[in-house]
C-alpha cells in the first residue's frame, strides 16, 4: 500500500488513539496527523513514539478557523491528504426537560457542526486529487436513543444523514464517505459507570461483553482502505449485536 496522510480527530481519547494505531500499524508509509484540542498528552506521546510518522495539531473540530488552519499546516507538510476521521465528540447528558441550553449547543457544535466543519475542510484537497476517503464516527445513540441524550442522539443522527447526503455529493470524483457507529467500547467515556450498570447494559448486548477500541479501530480502517472503494453512504454498526 502506498503512502498515506491521515488525519484522525479526537486523537486523545481511547477510540482515537487505537484509529491512529491501527493506520501506523497498517503501513510503514503512512502519516498520522493527530488533531488534539485540550487534552493532548496521550497524543503528544503516541508522536514521540513515532517521530517520523506522526504529528500532532492544535483543533478545535467546532471552529472552521480552526479547521482551515491545520488542514493548511498538513497541506503545507505533506502537499496531499488522503483520509480524514471525524472522531471527535463530547458529551453532556441530562433529561430534556431540565437541559441547560448550552449544553444543547456544546454537544451540537462538538459531535455535529465539527464533522461538517471538518468534511468542509478537506474536500478542497481531496476534489483536486480526485480521491479522498472520509470516516464519520457516530453511535450505536445515532440508531437507538437512550433517554438522557437526546442532545447527543441527535447531533450523531445528524452525521448519520450528513455521512448519506455528502457520499452522494462526491462518488463520482473518487471520494467516499461512511460512518462507524460503535456501541459500548472500552475507553474512558464508560469510567464513571456503576458496576450494576456496567452488567445491565453487557446484558443487553449478544456477546455479553463491551467491545475493545482496536474493534472499533479495524472497522474505521477497513472504509478507509482501497478494499472499501465500492462502499460509501454506508452504516457499520460495531455493537456486539445490539441491533
Amino acid at each position: 500500500m502506498s503512502a498515506r496522510v491521515i488525519l484522525v480527530t479526537g486523537a486523545n481519547g481511547g477510540l482515537g488513539q487505537a484509529i491512529a494505531g491501527a493506520f501506523l500499524r497498517e503501513s510503514p508509509a503512512n502519516l498520522v496527523c493527530l488533531g488534539i484540542h485540550a487534552r493532548r498528552e496521550r497524543a503528544e506521546q503516541l508522536a514521540r513514539d513515532n517521530p517520523e510518522r506522526c504529528s500532532c495539531l492544535v483543533l478545535d473540530v467546532a471552529s472552521p478557523e480552526s479547521w482551515q488552519q491545520a488542514i493548511a499546516q498538513v497541506l503545507a507538510r505533506h502537499s496531499r491528504l488522503d483520509v480524514l476521521v471525524n472522531n471527535a465528540g463530547a458529551h453532556q447528558d441530562a433529561l430534556l426537560a431540565t437541559m441547560p441550553a448550552e449544553s444543547w449547543r456544546r454537544v451540537i457544535a462538538a459531535n455535529l457542526d465539527g464533522v461538517f466543519h471538518g468534511c468542509q475542510a478537506v474536500l478542497p484537497a481531496m476534489i483536486s486529487q480526485r480521491r479522498g476517503r472520509i470516516v464519520n464516527v457516530a453511535s450505536l445513540s445515532a440508531l437507538l436513543a437512550p433517554p438522557g441524550q437526546a442532545n447527543y442522539a441527535a447531533a450523531k443522527a445528524g452525521v448519520l444523514a450528513l455521512t448519506q447526503s455528502l457520499a452522494k455529493e462526491v462518488a463520482r470524483i473518487g471520494i467516499t464517505v461512511n460512518a462507524v457507529c460503535p456501541g459500548f467500547i472500552e475507553t474512558g467515556a464508560l469510567s464513571n459507570m456503576t458496576a450494576e450498570e456496567r452488567r445491565a447494559a453487557e446484558m443487553r448486548i449478544p456477546m455479553r461483553r463491551f467491545g475493545r477500541p482496536e474493534e472499533a479501530a479495524a472497522a474505521v480502517r477497513f472504509l478507509a482502505a482501497d478494499e472499501a472503494s465500492y462502499i460509501t453512504g454506508s452504516v457499520l454498526k460495531v455493537d456486539g449485536g445490539v441491533l
